[in-house]
């Protein structure tokens, strides 16, 4: 019997206890630990189910046990109260617990047993559930349970998922379609591609890639999720100035880690910047990145079927990609021009009633004006939005290095409280 383990308690010894007692019935055990002070409660999508059981210590995790048990379908749940017999130890079994332990002294033998008859229940319910759980877009994908469906593109659809093995929740890409051979081939090519380029990335500025495969004819990329939604929803709240620069220093040191790994993003808008629930910023939906060296130019890459084909998103696009010509890292940097032009503004600089006019707008229009209450970031918008690459700053390390000093200046200004 090989058990999986879900660890949970505050202290690093004591989970190093656990997993000491475990193997030793158990040598070849996977025990995932995970710290409830760094993490707290399990997220509500999160049901252990690729766990045999969750080891829950400590009394102030007693109304933990309440919460998970629940939970529909979670894994056991063994509690460890101070003694395995005082009111704690009562009340926990009363709220679902399957068994519960004495934390003082951990009584090896009952530890074993109570594992052991957890694991027969979780398989017990295993058989039981849904065996369409584990079905994304047709493809049954191992080792993820499907939680629901985020978003649906033209080639493929966006699920949020638990990771069994990490007891996490993970957005799971997959081809929208089942698709037979060279269009296989091109569909995980595509995803190997994204996989590859944001592995390429140091930091945490860019999403975490978690898994890669092929399933019943689907194609399909595992990634980090992320609770806290994206820019675009928080711009649609409202930021102020400061926020606006806040975020805009963080979108340029990203940059500065994806250009420093030869990587353009092509594709930068609120909607593909994410937040986490500690306040930082990761890139995500490198779909259209590329590698570059000094600059890259369209119409030699691999995958892009049509030289004049125009890849990315016009409002946010510079005159150079939007007209299909070659590009380099200042072109991202126009992205971010756009971005923090429309935190500060509310508004996106140029608007149309179709794409091509957008693009036009880029190229031939003169540089959008910030209202006169904030005509100090004026200077820093225009370097960012030059017409010409040239115009613009020479790299992500050098608008960060501007964007940085605005946010000091903006600090010591009092600028906090005003909100676009």
């Amino acid at each position: 019997m090989a058990v999986r383990l879900l660890i949970i308690d505050d202290d690093r010894r004591f989970r190093e206890l656990l997993r000491h007692h475990v193997t030793c019935r158990w040598p070849h055990a996977a025990c995932v630990e995970y710290d409830p002070a760094v993490h707290g409660l399990p997220a509500p999508e999160i049901r252990a189910c690729g766990f045999d059981a969750v080891l829950l210590g400590g009394p102030q995790r007693l109304e933990w046990v309440e919460a998970l048990a629940q939970r529909s379908g979670f894994a056991p749940v063994v509690y460890f109260s101070a003694s395995g017999r005082d009111g704690d130890a009562r009340r926990a079994a009363a709220l679902g617990a399957s068994a519960v332990l004495g934390r003082e002294k951990i009584e090896h033998d009952g530890l074993l047993t109570a594992i052991a008859a957890a694991a027969e229940r979780q398989a017990r319910a295993r058989e039981a559930n849904d065996r369409d759980a584990g079905r994304f877009s047709g493809a049954r994908i191992p080792g993820y349970r499907r939680v629901r469906r985020i978003a649906t593109g033209r080639v493929s659809q966006l699920y949020l998922a638990e990771s069994e093995r990490r007891a996490c929740l993970a957005a799971i890409k997959v081809s929208r379609d089942a698709l037979e051979g060279s269009r296989l081939d091109q569909a995980f090519k595509r995803f190997r591609n994204e996989h590859d380029i944001v592995r390429r990335i140091p930091g945490r500025r860019v999403v975490r890639v978690l898994d890669l495969g092929v399933s019943d004819r689907h194609a399909w990329l595992a990634m980090e999720y992320f609770r806290a939604g994206s820019l675009r929803q928080r711009m649609n709240a409202g930021v102020s100035p400061v926020e606006a620069l806040r975020f805009a220093l963080e979108l340029a040191r990203a940059l500065e880690a994806a250009h420093g790994a030869g990587v353009l993003h092509r594709d930068l808008k609120p909607a593909n910047v994410m937040l986490r629930e500690d306040g930082s910023l990761a890139l995500i939906d490198f779909g259209l990145a590329r590698l570059s060296t000094a600059e890259f130019d369209p119409s030699t890459v691999e995958g892009d079927a049509d030289p004049n084909l125009i890849s990315g998103t016009p409002h946010y696009m510079s005159p150079e990609q939007g007209h299909g010509e070659p590009i380099d890292a200042r072109s991202d940097l126009y992205s971010l021009g756009v971005i923090l032009y429309e935190m500060l503004s509310g508004r996106k600089p140029y608007t149309a009633d179709n794409p091509m006019a957008i693009i036009y707008m880029h190229r031939k229009l003169p540089l959008p004006v910030l209202p006169a209450e904030l005509a100090a970031w004026q200077p820093l918008v225009e370097r960012l939005l030059g017409k010409s690459p040239a115009d613009r700053f020479e790299s992500a390390a050098a608008a960060a290095a501007a964007l940085e000093e605005a946010l000091e200046e903006a600090l010591g200004g009092g600028a906090e409280g005003h909100a676009a």
